[in-house]
């Protein structure tokens, strides 16, 4: 399962939500989201747990943790929206 957090701090990285959600089973990955251009954290995460019940589990006991003086919003994540392709040319 995909799981989407937000509200992180900007100074929590890979590590510290690997130790967070590994309590509660296997973690597969994860991935803070950066800005592309300062490569600083976004803010929000995605974490994928291939078991069901531990996810959900995670889900259930970390919504609302503090991490790193933030309160952090875990939720699972929702399939990306098929957006339409953008015209390149620039007037």
């Amino acid at each position: 399962m995909n799981i989407y957090v937000s509200n992180l701090s900007f100074g929590v990285d890979t590590d510290e939500l690997v130790k967070q959600f590994s309590q509660y089973g296997k973690v597969a990955s994860v991935n803070i989201v950066t800005d592309k251009f300062t490569n600083q954290s976004r803010g929000f995460a995605f974490v994928e747990m291939p078991e069901q019940q531990e996810a959900e589990t995670a889900i259930k006991e970390l919504n609302g943790f503090t991490l790193a003086g933030r309160t952090i919003q875990v939720n699972e994540a929702r399939p990306r929206e098929e957006r339409p392709r953008r015209d390149k040319t620039f007037y």
